[in-house]
């Protein structure tokens, strides 16, 4: 079979761009800046991983950038659509058709087979699957022997390895994933991360990574800091013991 790869955008065409972004809860003595002037391009075909201590901003940047939340002030645009001028409707659809989500607590229906919660997001966009993509998606994943099983069968790497292939399954522009290893021993935390690896390295897919685990920051391309929510330094071609230090320079 051929192996088919995302359509990425050129790489003067970044994935998601983040200008200027500002994230503020609350107001007065209770204002919390969250994102401080942020502003960050994620490059298409490439795996980007987020750390920074807690408080830092991380997860609000990801929320934003993946249309989860708005800014207060600032521009997060996917390709070159401003997140911010969607209707709430327009905002819904483009989250369904073109952003995939991997979340710690795996989010799988109990009810549903591995195969249908692969397929979940084309059935309710009322989509067929391409079954020659849904195949490679399948194998890149190893879940061939698994699909029949519900998630209560299947271990914790097992099923977040069919999130995975449901988030890789309708050929988003970028999947965001939220600390995709939380939940995981390092053993089943390494294999999702090899398919998460691969299914950029050899399918085109960008997704962007929230974690505070150096290992899991190691599979990146790139990983970028963040402190008091500003980013304060990247790391190309990342080792874990790379990271560790940088992340130990920000909590002093």
């Amino acid at each position: 079979m051929t192996t088919e790869t995302l359509a990425a955008p050129s790489e003067a065409s970044p994935a998601i761009t983040i200008r200027n972004a500002v994230k503020i809860y609350g107001s007065g003595d209770n204002e919390v800046r969250a994102l401080d002037g942020v502003s960050i391009e994620f490059p298409a075909g490439k795996l980007t991983a987020i750390m920074g201590p807690s408080g830092s901003g991380k997860s609000t940047l990801m929320h934003c950038a993946a249309g989860l939340d708005s800014l207060t002030d600032g521009q997060a645009l996917l390709g070159g659509t401003d997140l911010g001028s969607l209707s709430d409707k327009k905002l819904t659809l483009t989250r369904r058709d073109r952003i995939g989500f991997i979340f710690q607590s795996f989010n799988l229906v109990p009810t549903l087979t591995a195969l249908e919660n692969i397929t979940l997001p084309l059935a309710l966009a009322r989509r067929k699957p391409d079954q020659e993509w849904l195949d490679q998606v399948i194998e890149t994943v190893g879940l061939r022997d698994r699909l029949t099983h519900r998630p209560s069968e299947l271990s914790g790497g097992q099923q977040q390895r069919v999130a995975v292939a449901r988030a890789l399954v309708s050929k988003p522009e970028v999947i965001f994933a939220d600390e995709p290893t939380g939940n995981l021993d390092s053993r089943s935390g390494a294999e999702v991360l090899n398919f998460m690896q691969s299914a950029v390295r050899d399918m085109g897919q960008t997704i962007v990574m929230v974690t505070h685990d150096p290992t899991a920051a190691s599979y990146a391309d790139q990983v970028l800091f963040l402190a008091d929510g500003r980013i304060v330094d990247s790391l190309d071609n990342p080792t874990s013991a790379a990271v560790l230090d940088r992340m130990k320079s920000l909590e002093v």
